[in-house]
This record gives C-alpha cells, structure tokens and sequence, in this order.
C-alpha cells in the first residue's frame, strides 16, 4: 500500500494517540510495580510483568481497529498477518528492567514499517513525559517540535548511546568498549535501547549502537532518526520472525566510522550457545 502524505500524516496522528494511552495505562502499573508478579525469558535481566502484555494488547487492539488491514509484530505476542503491506512493530514496555526497578528510562516504543523499510515512528517516555514523533519525509517532533540529528557534536565531542544483551559476546562487547575509550569516545546506557535512538533522532546522541536487537526494539527509533536527517544500519535477515542483528544509527557524519568500529555483522559477535 502505497501512503499519501495525509495519510501518512493521519496515521502518524493516531499513533501517536494510541502511544499515550498505551503510556498512561503503563503508568498505573509503574506506581504498583511492586505487587508486579515478574516472569524472566531467556536470562534472568530479560524480565517481563502482566504490564507489557495489557500493554501491548491495547496497542494492537486500537490499531487493528484503526487500520484492520495491517500486520502487528508484538514483542510479547508476536506477529498477526495482514493484507496491506504494512507491519506495526511495537515493544509495549521497551526497559522492563528499568520499569521495573522505578527508574525514568522506558519508553512505549510503535514504529510501520512498508517494504522498503521504516515508516512513521512514535516513542513515548511517561515518565519524562516526552513524546517523540516522525515520518518518512515529514521530519521528527519532539513534544510537538521539530528536531533533528545534532550538527555539533560528533564522535569525538559527543555522546554515544550504547545497549548489549545476553545475545552478544561479552569478550567482544568488552573490545568494543577498550576501542572506544581507545578512540575517546565517550559513551552512555540508559536502559531503553529505543529511547536511546529517540535521543539520537533528537540531537541529544550522536549515535547508538548494540550487537543484538529485536525489530521491535528499533524500529521506531529507525523512523525517526531517518526523518530526522540521521542514517540508520539496515534491517537484519529474518527480523519478522524475531531473529535479533546489529543496530548502529547516527548523524550522517559519523555513520561510518562507527560501522566500521562496530563491525556487528562479525560471526564472533554472536554468543557461544553454552556460554
């Protein structure tokens, strides 16, 4: 399905509608996160409560009602077909942990996605009560303003975003961390790996980086730095069926060089299956 800028434009409206109610309802259960029964996944840091699942069950809910004829990828339930062409990819609660722990970083993270790759992006933080918004060829807002890639800092005055998971190898994660501080680079986590590439999108970062993400983790930070001026890395093989790949984006100055000090698509990325 081929979008026309108003459509484009409405859809981006209504997601942005359905991010903040998805946000709201996530807050009730942040101020009882304490009586959260918490289940882990495959470690024990890869946590999830009945929050992400209400969640993500009202994001589809109102999107399949909006837009019956598109596909839904959920991190919590997976993917539901559609006829359209186009797939929302949504993480519900991307930060558990933080969520989890009563700390600020944690987004509600809804990004489309057509053939040719990122569509409209929305990402909303609750509790710093940002809203970050963009679409192909129509810029990204934050809080309803426009923003963009920073043009002021790079690599080497600026801050890097960075995540890793149980995925990636943690002797090579802890090389990549001696090359960056071999190369000054000063870098940060901040438990979301989607609002780090908000941050991105919005000139706070001058990039991000992680060894192993899910679609859902990145799409809507793909989206909105795009929008925004900034290169995003491409979409790994088989991300529909959950298979997790290397994600780098950044201001176009910096991409690649930090491609080329990532090098994420290397086989000793991938963690021994027994380590």
């Amino acid at each position: 399905m081929d979008l026309s800028e108003p459509d484009l434009a409405a859809r981006l409206t209504i997601t942005e509608q359905v991010a903040r109610a998805a946000g709201d309802l996530a807050l009730e259960y942040f101020a009882s996160r304490s009586s959260l029964e918490i289940e882990t996944k495959r470690a024990l840091t890869d946590m999830v409560s009945v929050a992400d699942r209400e969640v993500e069950r009202l994001i589809q809910a109102r999107l399949q009602s909006a837009f019956p004829g598109d596909a839904f990828l959920g991190e919590e339930y997976g993917l539901s077909e559609g006829v359209t062409g186009l797939t929302w990819v949504v993480d519900p609660i991307d930060g558990t942990a933080p969520f989890l722990n009563g700390l600020p970083g944690w987004c509600v993270s809804i990004g489309l996605m057509d053939a040719t790759g990122p569509l409209l992006g929305v990402i909303y933080a609750p509790v710093l009560g940002e809203v970050y918004a963009g679409a192909r060829g129509m810029g990204t807002t934050l809080d309803g303003k426009p923003v963009t890639v920073t043009d002021r800092f790079d690599l080497s005055t600026g801050l890097l975003g960075t995540g890793a998971n149980d995925r990636a190898s943690p002797d090579r994660m802890g090389r990549l961390y001696a090359d960056l501080a071999e190369n000054g680079i000063a870098h940060v986590r901040y438990g979301s790996g989607a609002l780090m590439l908000a941050f991105v999108a919005a000139g706070r970062l001058v990039g991000y980086c992680e060894p192993r993400m899910a679609l859902w983790d990145c799409l809507a930070g793909y989206a909105l730095i795009e929008a925004a001026g900034g290169r995003v890395g491409e979409i790994g093989a088989e991300a529909m069926r959950g298979r997790q790949y290397g994600v780098i984006a950044s201001a176009p100055r910096d991409f690649e060089a930090l491609a080329a000090l990532t090098d994420f698509a290397a086989a000793d990325w991938d963690r021994a299956p027994d380590a």
